[in-house]
């Protein structure tokens, strides 16, 4: 059903379902969009500071953070400040499960599958997490010295990780199971309209909520207004277009559905500090 919000990219292979990502220092501001993927992800945070929403919560990342986001969580992480320095760990709960029917599987692997059970999202200050950061920093010189074909030794790294997890009771039950359904449905919806005119009244009818509510829900749930995500939507479809087409802008304001080329350049200008056709001819500027 939110597919639209699905990650795709593939993470690892299938011989070795684990990956692991590394941005440093980025040469401007960022913000990856808010998405979910069936993997459980690892944020491990050298270098702040970088913003990280996890099921709705904010969080403000400091040196050596790590974050948990589970599977089927809806996230998003960005920066306004270039040295950021992060790690991201994305591996599918079966690799490391032993596949066997046991008290491991039954109370905690499949709970976890399901989302009947959740790792906390923040691993707090102390002891606990400086014990994570070394295993992680393990995995990640094994990744960088070309071991990442060890399959055994990331598993055991990555088990002795989840141990101390669970050891000091940083799992726990949820039923944040219909919240989250509700997260994604609603962003699946305005992802799949944003090009034509949308209005609170429609949402509210589409999902019998009242207007008050769904715009309060927005705001402490996503930290943005309802026009604002629809206009990064749009903004982004729009970037695409003048990176990808020849398309003038007016019809690149039509096809991502702003009301008028006027709002569209103005928009674009205020969120990007050029004009459309200044990004335009700037992709073609080494």
């Amino acid at each position: 059903m939110y597919l639209e919000l699905k990650e795709n990219r593939p993470h690892g292979t299938k011989d070795f379902p684990f990956t692991l990502y590394h941005i440093c220092k980025p040469t401007q501001a960022f913000q990856i969009p808010i998405h979910w993927h069936e993997e459980m992800e690892i944020i491990y945070v050298r270098k702040a500071p970088l913003t990280i929403m996890i099921d709705g919560q904010e969080y403000t990342a400091e040196d050596r953070s790590i974050f948990l986001v589970n599977p089927g969580q809806l996230h998003l992480m960005g920066s306004e400040v270039v040295p950021v320095d992060y790690f991201t760990l994305l591996f599918p709960l079966e690799f490391i499960s032993f596949q066997t029917e046991d008290a491991f599987e039954r109370e905690l692997m499949a709970p976890l599958r399901r989302q009947s059970m959740v790792f906390n999202a923040e691993i707090p200050q102390g002891r606990l997490r400086d014990s994570l950061c070394e295993l992680l920093e393990q995995l990640i010189t094994k990744h960088e010295s070309n071991e990442c074909s060890d399959q055994i030794g990331t598993r055991i790294l990555l088990l002795q990780f989840v141990q101390l997890l669970v050891e000091n009771g940083l799992v726990k039950h949820t039923d944040m199971g219909n919240a989250q359904n509700m997260q994604k449905e609603l962003l699946s919806y305005l992802q799949q309209n944003y090009s034509r005119r949308l209005s609170l009244e429609e949402l509210s009818v589409g999902f019998h909520l009242s207007e008050k509510y769904i715009s309060r829900y927005f705001r402490e749930h996503f930290h943005l207004s309802l026009t604002q995500y629809v206009n990064y939507l749009r903004l982004t479809h729009a970037r695409h277009l003048l990176e990808t087409t020849a398309l003038a802008v007016t019809e690149v304001a039509m096809q991502c559905g702003f009301p008028n080329v006027s709002y569209f350049i103005r928009t674009f200008k205020k969120s990007f500090g050029m004009s459309p056709l200044q990004y335009r001819r700037n992709l073609y500027i080494e």
